[in-house]
């Protein structure tokens, strides 16, 4: 295998190389299709993934996403980048089905290097229940790797982040840190059980934890990425027209991050984070917890929420599968967001 560190190519690594939020709305404001009979999840509002009705008890769920390395294994990096596309569709409560590449290499990437890439997101997408079945290359000294992913959903089970209504319980099915772990190691600042725990997470389908998900029927769905908890939470409490308020202390944390935040340790994703969702946010926490909370994640867990009396039997069917879940607050009347 080839020598050559993948990370030293990139400039940012992961979703924290992704535009702020609040440019994406900007650029996006305005723009709608003239046809939306059948679109039944585009830009008003945007979601996790478009979807777009084909008949009475089926419709396609269609997302892309592709970032720049985050790992130097080219194994690791392409099944990274293949769960957090993945993720999507199962974010939106549907399957995937089929998936193309979006890639870019420099010419001076050796062919097992970026063959270890494919071969890694083949087999993702086989997990996923789906077929690579093909993609487009190009020649660029930045390396960058994803997928555009086509699922299936009923037009009836769609979860959006738009339905979340007083009373709900929040959860989140995965830990949070993983921007803080990776930034730290690329300055030479290794937590090597806190890396460990994030590369394993980081290649957990959300397959798992939607199939447990969708006997329960939640009200509004999301997954935890580049914006960062808080830029998630925002989103659903915009869109729904409610307030969701954070239990600081239920936060779930990869070993290192909390400690790696309480040093000063933030990406360039906090500060976009920040200025999209932070005159919506009351934190009443330390500086450390609320850098987690604006931490962008890569391939993070699954946002929901769903009413407060589902909440029990939701946590023991998680546990009885042998998934994680944490419940981390819950759903009130009002704007914005309160971390507490």
């Amino acid at each position: 295998m080839s020598s050559v560190k993948l990370t030293d190519l990139a400039k940012s690594g992961g979703c924290a190389a992704k535009f702020s939020a609040a440019r994406l709305e900007e650029l996006v404001r305005g723009f709608v299709p003239a046809d939306e009979t059948n679109l039944l999840v585009g830009l008003a509002p945007s979601d996790d993934a478009a979807v777009y009705r084909l008949d009475d008890t089926r419709a396609l769920v269609f997302t892309l996403d592709f970032f720049p390395p985050l790992v130097d294994d080219p194994a690791l990096y392409g099944r990274i980048a293949a769960t957090n596309a993945l993720n999507d569709v199962f974010a939106m409560g549907g399957v995937p089905l089929l998936a193309l590449s979006i890639a870019a290499f420099p010419e001076s990437l050796p062919n097992e290097t970026i063959a270890a890439i494919f071969g890694a997101a083949a087999e993702q997408v086989a997990l996923a229940g789906g077929i690579l079945a093909g993609g487009h290359t190009l020649r660029d000294e930045e390396p960058k790797y994803g997928l555009a992913v086509v699922g299936t959903v009923h037009p009836a089970g769609i979860w959006t982040k738009s339905g979340a209504r007083p009373g709900d319980a929040l959860f989140l099915t995965k830990p949070l840190g993983t921007g803080l772990l990776l930034h730290a190691a690329r300055a030479g600042r290794r937590h090597e059980e806190g890396l460990a725990r994030a590369s394993e997470q980081m290649t957990d389908l959300s397959r798992a934890a939607a199939e447990a998900l969708r006997p329960f029927e939640p009200n509004a769905v999301t997954d935890v990425t580049g914006f960062g908890l808080l830029g998630h939470a925002y989103e659903t409490a915009e869109r729904s027209g409610v307030r969701l308020v954070l239990d600081a202390a239920s936060l779930p944390v990869l070993p290192g991050a909390l400690e790696l935040a309480r040093e000063g340790v933030r990406t360039g994703g906090d500060r976009r984070n920040r200025d999209f969702s932070g005159s919506a946010v009351e934190a009443r926490t330390t500086e450390e917890l609320l850098a987690l909370a604006y931490d962008p994640q890569t391939a993070g867990g699954l946002l929901i929420c769903l009413p407060a009396e589902k909440a029990a039997v939701l946590t023991a069917s998680f546990r009885a599968r042998e998934l994680f879940v944490a419940r981390i607050g819950r759903v009130e009347a009002g704007a914005g967001v309160v971390l507490a």
